[in-house]
């Protein structure tokens, strides 16, 4: 894993553990790595993980059974999508918005670019 400056790491190391869940790698009910392994397959500081998964826990996507680890929770991939679309709503399309306003480009005139964007990169 790649770390960006922009970004805490204990974050992005939340939001890979959310792309794990998404795409299905970790189901409700399953047991994560413990904060000691994935500090290892990281490369991070075990206090590090431990942030991100008590920020993952505070949001309810992951839990903890004392003394057995972290585990998935039942409600997990429809708390993640709440939190990115809320996410993405507040910091990412703004700017998008903006910029749009500004080269006077419509909604309908986005998505066309956009779709045109998606067919020349799917086969890359």
């Amino acid at each position: 894993m790649e770390f960006r400056e922009i970004q805490a790491i204990y974050l992005q190391i939340g939001d890979y553990l959310c792309e794990q869940i998404l795409l299905g790698r970790w189901k409700a009910g399953d047991r994560l790595l413990s904060v000691r392994e994935l500090g290892v397959a990281l490369e991070v500081n075990p206090n590090t993980v431990m942030r991100a998964y008590d920020f993952l826990q505070g949001k309810e996507i992951i839990f903890n059974k004392r003394g057995v680890g972290y585990f998935v929770s039942e409600e997990a991939r429809q708390k993640i999508l709440h939190y990115r679309k809320k996410q993405f709503l507040e910091q990412e399309l703004p700017p998008v918005l903006k910029n749009m306003r500004l080269l006077g480009m419509s909604l309908n005139e986005f998505e066309n670019e956009y779709n045109t964007y998606l067919k020349q990169h799917e086969n890359k």
